[in-house]
C-alpha cells in the first residue's frame, strides 16, 4: 500500500499521516479491496479550478476531483485532489467542524474509486451513508 499525500498551493499539513493512510485502508478492505498507489492532492480552489477545467471541462469550483488509476479488479489507485478552501467553506456553511468535513471529502474520493457515485438522488443518499459510516470508522482506529 502506497498512500501518499502531498500540497499545491494550499500550505496544508495533514497531521497524523500514518492514522490516516491506515483509515483509507481500511474503508477499502471492508469493500473487499486493496489500496495500491493512491495520492491524495491537498491544492487551494484556484488550482483544482484549473484542473476541472483543463481535464474535465468544467468551469466550476469543486470541493474534489477523483482521478481512477485502476488497472487490477481487487486494487485500486488513484490521485485525489482536494481543495482546503472549499473544505474550510463547506465545513463553516454545513457546521461541521474542519477535521470531519476533511474525512467526509477524503472518504468522498475513496468510495468513487470503490465504485459509489454521486449523480442522482438516490446515489448521492448512500455515497452520503458511506461517507458517515467512513467518518465514524475513523474514530476506531
Amino acid at each position: 500500500m502506497a498512500v501518499q499525500f502531498f500540497d499545491e498551493d494550499s500550505g496544508f499539513n495533514l497531521k497524523n499521516k500514518n492514522l490516516h493512510k491506515k483509515w483509507l485502508k481500511t474503508i477499502a478492505e471492508q469493500e473487499g479491496y486493496k489500496v495500491g498507489e493512491l495520492t491524495y492532492i491537498f491544492c487551494s480552489d484556484e488550482y483544482l479550478y484549473k484542473i476541472n477545467v483543463e481535464y474535465l471541462n468544467h468551469d466550476t469550483y469543486t470541493d474534489i476531483i477523483t482521478f481512477d488509476n485502476s488497472e487490477e479488479a481487487d486494487m485500486i489507485e488513484g490521485d485525489i485532489f482536494i481543495s482546503i478552501d472549499r473544505v474550510k467553506e463547506n465545513s463553516a456553511r454545513e457546521n461541521n467542524g474542519f477535521q470531519t468535513e476533511l474525512q467526509r471529502v477524503m472518504s468522498h474520493g475513496i468510495l468513487h474509486l470503490l465504485g459509489y457515485k454521486d449523480k442522482t438522488k438516490k446515489d448521492k443518499k448512500i455515497m452520503r451513508e458511506m461517507e458517515d459510516k467512513s467518518i465514524s470508522l475513523f474514530d476506531k482506529i
